[in-house]
């Protein structure tokens, strides 16, 4: 083959076929899935629910033919897995789901005996995936952490009052006894569901033993004879 039958491929229509091919090449293999991976969201522990931009959620509808199918009439919650999300750029909107965790401070609570427990506690709430709570949650609810931490403490007074003895309980039972305690005034003042509430009991800390531990000897006889002496 003569030089001049090389240059001959690479000039007028053949350089011009060869390059469009090569874009197009290029476009399928690079720039495609380059666009593609723009409008995937990958969702790791099914956090997301979806609802519309005028804050409906996005409710499922029973299919043509299965009315009685599974999660009809529930929110729509993105499982684990990759979602297309080009539509949620401009008509859909996310809202996170996921458990958190909230701390209550500590307080000292009186029980029925007259025994004063210093006791921790914290919880942990999701919004809850229907309709009306998901709309409550976004609009309604200020701070949903103070309003419902309120209630949680409130619900904490109220049982270990009813305690007696100078132990609290078991962290399961007493932690289940707040939560049957305030779980709907919760879900009814903030839209919101509690999920655990977990009580750490007694500080032990060095100061708390210390102020126990005189309380207690104040209270023996010898304590008290010694302070009639003096007076």
């Amino acid at each position: 083959m003569s030089v001049d039958a090389i240059f001959s491929m690479f000039g007028g229509g053949a350089m011009g076929g060869l390059v469009k091919t090569g874009t197009a090449v290029l476009t399928v293999l690079l720039v495609i899935p380059a666009l593609l991976k723009l409008f995937i969201i990958t969702v790791d522990e099914g956090w997301a629910a979806i609802r519309t931009r005028n804050g409906k959620p996005i409710i499922r509808r029973a299919r043509l033919g299965k009315p009685g199918a599974p999660g009809v009439g529930e929110v729509v919650v993105l499982a684990p897995g990759s979602h297309g999300a080009f539509p949620l750029f401009y008509w859909y909107k996310l809202i996170d789901v996921r458990c958190r965790a909230t701390d209550l401070p500590a307080r000292q609570l009186t029980s029925a005996s007259g025994h004063q427990h210093l006791v921790h506690a914290s919880f942990e709430w999701r919004p809850l995936a229907s309709g009306r709570d998901l709309r409550v949650f976004e609009l309604d609810v200020v701070n949903v952490t103070e309003r419902a931490a309120n209630i949680i403490s409130a619900s904490l007074r109220d049982v270990v009052r009813s305690l007696e003895g100078a132990e609290l309980p078991h962290n399961d039972v007493l932690g289940l006894q707040v939560l049957a305690a305030c779980n709907e005034k919760v879900i009814a003042a903030c839209g919101v569901e509690v999920v655990t509430v977990m009580i750490t009991g007694d500080a032990l800390t060095d100061g708390y033993l210390l102020s126990q531990a005189l309380r207690a000897s104040d209270s023996a006889p010898q304590a008290v004879a010694a302070l009639h002496a003096l007076n």
